[in-house]
């Protein structure tokens, strides 16, 4: 599927307004930790549900951890039918906090949530 024929971005903050103490705070729970970490690390080409990370929570408790990850600038989501889809934003990350991603990368996060 080409960027023209993706749904729209829903609402997040652009790069510029990227702050660092709101993407760490969103990044202090280990559950979101390991969306960040599995986004970078296992696919950063396509969108994915919630239900490829594999976590057993309620939905409405993903559906709460996805919106604070949104919201804080680390992932892009885009609403495919009844699903969201969501993507690290690793350029925009990147460019504004240069080094945070790498920090990611090596922390290890082998617990369970």
């Amino acid at each position: 599927m080409t960027e023209s024929e993706r749904p729209p971005l829903l609402p997040e903050p652009p790069v510029d307004a990227l702050r660092l103490e709101v993407v760490l705070g969103a990044l202090a729970d280990p559950l979101r930790m390991s969306v960040a970490r599995k986004l970078l690390l296992d696919s950063d080409e396509f969108d994915h549900p919630c239900g490829w990370f594999g976590f057993d929570r309620p939905k409405s408790s993903l559906t709460h951890h996805f919106k604070v990850l949104r919201e804080a600038g680390v992932i892009h989501q885009r609403q495919y039918g009844l699903e969201r889809r969501s993507r690290l934003r690793i350029d925009d990350l990147n460019r504004r906090f240069p080094g945070l991603l790498d920090l990611i990368a090596s922390t290890g996060q082998d617990r369970r949530h």
